[in-house]
């Protein structure tokens, strides 16, 4: 081998091992490192290859930047590598920004996703939907973007302007969008007397606060009358991890709400504090595909402690903290190092939340690009907003059978 090929070949090996060191492969000890020194001896001869065999000669720096996005992305959607390039960018865009669409979005069939929208935020003034998929985002497919860079990209200064490809059930091609960017704000809890003496929540989303603005609701629904509680997390995906675990102990005088661990991440658990549970009322908790993150954290906890139903569709699976590791080269790594565990140990980014009443979503348009490519014009419109609540019914009929 050259002294040229060793020298691109040793780069992205230096990094990968330095991946290795920090905890992304840190579990691979003892005889399992001839495995991993094994994968390197390939990964160094597939280059090699490449650089002397390929039909012409290849940009090495690009594959090997490729192979590195590929590495990190195979992890999960919330790890990214990210070039010296990239990564500049990433820490000026984020220190400039001020602003964002007001959807919560991930990577699910290798493009960027919308997990859900903020009512009233720019996305939704702009008619993007959730389960919407963004083929591209500014011209520039969003299949060849870290979740990292997608953010980046979405976020800017208010009134600015993002454009994005939205792919979508029933419509031909996609659709160019142009969103303008805004600061949003998550609307505040709502609240409201039902039929039957069932008091009815809604939360958009978990940001600081949410969990006072939930405990206020209960509270006011109580003196109304209430005797049974439906909370709906539908479409609710946004906001912090604590505002859900002080919202579910709201119903919780006891128990594991949630716990954080992780290969280098001590166990950190969440118990319920007796002193903080404010209600005894049997509840129904609302969710959907849309449902991600701190509201997850909220169904799950209600669900296995068995203090409430949990009524809808299987949620999205969202829930892990991550680390950014800057490179001797000037890129870095965003990594997930911790991830949010359900009362009975399961990891809610991996299996998400299954509801123990199953009722699924009216409008299940989730489709892939290229997907669907021959659909009528009529079916392209958007679904009547008239339609019944088959959840909503579904959770109050169940309210009905309990009486603790």
């Amino acid at each position: 081998m050259s002294t040229k090929i060793k020298a691109v070949v040793l780069v992205p090996s230096a990094l990968v091992v330095i991946f290795m060191v920090v905890g992304g492969l840190d579990a691979v000890r003892a005889s399992n490192n001839d495995g991993a020194y094994r994968q390197l001896q390939v990964y160094s001869e597939v280059l090699s290859r490449v650089h002397s065999e390929y039909v012409e000669e290849p940009n090495i720096p690009a594959v090997t930047e490729g192979a590195l996005h590929g590495l990190l992305e195979s992890l999960d959607a919330d790890s990214s590598y990210l070039s010296a390039p990239e990564y500049q960018a990433y820490k000026s865009h984020k220190a400039e920004s001020k602003a964002d669409i007001g959807a919560a979005i991930s990577k699910r069939f290798g493009y960027a996703s919308v997990i859900a929208v903020i009512p009233g935020g720019p996305a939704d003034k702009a008619g993007i939907q959730p389960a919407d998929i963004f083929e591209a985002i500014e011209g520039k497919s969003t299949r060849d973007m870290s979740l990292a860079e997608i953010h980046n990209l979405l976020a800017g200064q208010p009134g600015s302007n993002v454009s994005v490809s939205v792919v979508r059930a029933r419509r031909a091609e996609p659709e160019k969008v142009t969103v303008t960017r805004d600061t949003v704000v998550v609307p505040a809890a709502s609240g409201k007397m039902m039929d039957d003496a069932v008091g009815y929540i809604q939360v958009d989303g978990f940001s600081k606060g949410k969990s006072q603005e939930v405990a206020n609701k209960i509270k006011e629904l109580q003196k109304s009358g209430a005797k049974k509680l439906v909370l709906d997390l539908r479409n609710c995906a946004e906001g912090d991890e604590s505002e859900g675990i002080a919202t579910a102990n709201l119903f919780l005088n006891h128990g594991t709400i949630t716990y954080l661990q992780g290969q280098k991440y001590q166990r950190q658990a969440f118990e319920a504090d007796a002193a903080k549970d404010i209600t005894a009322l049997p509840v129904a908790v609302l969710v959907n595909k849309g449902t991600a993150g701190p509201a997850e954290v909220v169904a799950s906890a209600l669900l296995e402690n068995a203090r409430a139903d949990v009524v809808g569709d299987k949620t999205f699976g969202e829930g892990s903290v991550q680390k950014v590791i800057d490179l001797p080269d000037g890129a870095a790594l965003i990594l997930s190092v911790a991830k949010y565990y359900s009362p009975t140990g399961k990891a809610i980014q991996d299996t998400a939340v299954t509801p123990n009443v199953q009722v699924a979503d009216v409008d299940d348009d989730s489709v892939l690009p290229d997907q669907d490519d021959n659909a009528a014009p009529a079916d392209q419109e958007k679904k009547p907003t008239t339609q019944q609540d088959e959840q909503l019914e579904k959770a109050v009929q169940v309210l009905k059978k309990r009486t603790s």
